[in-house]
């Protein structure tokens, strides 16, 4: 189903439709007025004597060159082609496509004088699966991110490369495969098309779609945990929460007491338990991944905020008949945002592995056998699966240290402060798919703890949980090759079916009780 967005209303809902079904998306009829407008008043810059940036002169220290109005449209271009300069990893076509869209929505606002025709070609680009290669480094996040929204402009011009139909093929190939006319720019469009933050935010938004994935998957495996080396729940009432008032902190005590609800381990050690207090990262999940929560949702408010943005320069003002250079294009709320999005994704590994530690340690996993396995000595268990955690734990505490409050001037010194907006936002799939593994492992782990406390069981939910996981994954009796368990373990987790199967999502919104 394709979507019809509103420039300045689309939602991070229909965003995450968008980039994980792969939705198309088209810009609502009524945006058409403004987006006209605004090529209209650029188109008679285009043809007037009055300097107008970008429009009849070149580009950054060049700005002070005047173009003749019979080379505009070979400017543009120019522009497109002399920017193509992106290089590495390409990124991934969900990111791409998303990438796409938020141009649209930019462009859809009416301020960067991008023409309809134009913006159709993206429409039926989305529409058809024609996906512009687009190489991941080589933006630092302002003046925009020029390299990739080049690479992306490039294909709809038929130029650089595409994917079409799982195969990497010229541009012009592809579009002509497809039926797709390739756009021809008029003036400002290659300049519209290349100057704004949507590498960045497409990027952004996707780390932290799948952030958020994942502090869900941490409720149910911090749960489980709990259960696993019968830990209390006593810091799970409802009167702490409320005395330190964080919102986020509130939402997964509440939702991890709905989780565990009906638990039979949990009532078998409510009276008698001589143990005064847990260890922290048993005890104090709430606040962490409630913090983290809070961090998120910050962050996602801010992404949301720029999905709808013009971001672009110069700026058309219809209403005002003037075309303004400004600074919209510098991405650093994007770059603050990536860099909460990373502390967020590193502090639930943290504490998630720590969990994973505690249960597998005879000294601290409160009866459980070392490493989870019946047979422990010629068995090795979880040791190993807990050392990978820990890797991936430090990896992840490395790639948090912030991108923002880096720079480094480019472009002859006229843009002598960026964002690294680009470098914040890429790391956080690797981030991601590091938390992915962390979190299956302790779902692992947990799962065992738990199935060792038999015939006492753990809560509804939680057996659910666990059943979903035996699914793919049987339990640990022998020692076996583990690379293939914590890879479908990490599956479980990135692919969001623990968490709907529990209602997650729900419980942090407000659902528990």
């Amino acid at each position: 189903m394709t979507l019809t967005l509103t420039p300045g209303e689309a939602t991070l809902g229909q965003l995450e439709e968008i980039w994980r079904e792969g939705r198309a998306a088209v810009l609502d009829d009524a945006a058409r007025p403004a987006i006209d407008a605004a090529a209209d008043l650029v188109r008679a810059a285009a043809e007037g004597d009055e300097a107008v940036y970008g429009v009849n002169t070149g580009f950054g220290k060049l700005a002070s060159v005047r173009i003749k109005p019979g080379d505009t449209a070979r400017l543009q271009r120019n522009l497109i082609l002399s920017h193509c300069c992106g290089v590495g990893e390409v990124l991934d076509v969900p990111a791409t496509r998303l990438m796409m869209v938020l141009k649209l929505l930019s462009a859809g606002r009416g301020a960067s004088g991008i023409t309809w025709q134009t913006l159709s070609v993206i429409e039926k680009m989305l529409a058809k699966g024609v996906t512009p290669v687009v190489p991941s480094q080589g933006s630092v996040g302002a003046s925009g991110d020029l390299a990739p929204l080049a690479h992306m402009a490039a294909a709809m011009i038929g130029e650089g490369e595409a994917e079409f139909e799982g195969v990497r093929l010229p541009a012009a190939d592809a579009l002509a495969k497809a039926g797709i006319e390739p756009a021809v720019l008029a003036p400002k469009e290659g300049l519209g098309l290349i100057n704004g933050t949507q590498f960045s935010t497409a990027c952004s938004l996707a780390g932290y779609f799948s952030a958020i994935r994942n502090l869900e998957a941490s409720v149910v495996s911090s749960c489980l945990s709990t259960d696993a080396i019968m830990g209390s729940t006593a810091p799970l009432e409802a009167g702490i929460h409320v005395f330190r008032g964080h919102r986020g902190q509130i939402d997964v005590a509440a939702a991890m007491r709905a989780v565990m609800h009906g638990s039979e381990i949990r009532e078998s050690h409510r009276s008698g338990d001589t143990r005064v207090q847990d260890p922290y990262c048993i005890r104090c999940q709430p606040q962490v991944a409630g913090a983290a929560l809070d961090l998120l949702r910050f962050a996602g408010r801010t992404l949301e905020i720029e999905a709808n943005a013009v971001s672009d320069n110069p700026l058309v003002l219809v209403d005002e008949g003037k075309i303004v250079s400004g600074g919209n294009f510098h991405a650093e709320p994007v770059a603050f945002a990536a860099d909460q999005i990373a502390i967020a994704i590193a502090e639930i590994g943290a504490i998630a592995q720590r969990r994973v530690a505690l249960m597998v340690d005879p000294s601290l996993s409160f009866d459980l056998p070392p490493f989870l396995t019946p047979e422990p000595g010629l068995n090795s268990g979880l040791m190993i699966a807990e050392v990978t955690t820990a890797a991936l734990m430090s990896e992840n505490k490395h790639l948090a240290n912030p991108c923002s409050t880096d720079s480094t001037p480019t472009s002859a010194n006229q843009e002598d402060h960026v964002s690294m907006a680009a470098h914040g936002a890429r790391r956080l799939k690797r981030m991601n798919d590091n938390l992915n593994v962390i979190i299956g492992v302790e779902l692992l782990c947990a799962a065992q703890g738990v199935e060792f406390r038999a015939p006492l069981r753990t809560s509804p939910a939680l057996e659910n949980a666990i059943t979903l996981i035996r699914r793919d994954i049987a339990s640990l009796a022998e020692d076996r090759f583990m690379a293939g368990d914590l890879a479908r373990a990490a599956r479980i987790v990135s692919d969001g079916r623990l968490q709907s199967e529990i209602g997650v999502a729900d419980l942090l919104a407000g659902g528990a009780q």
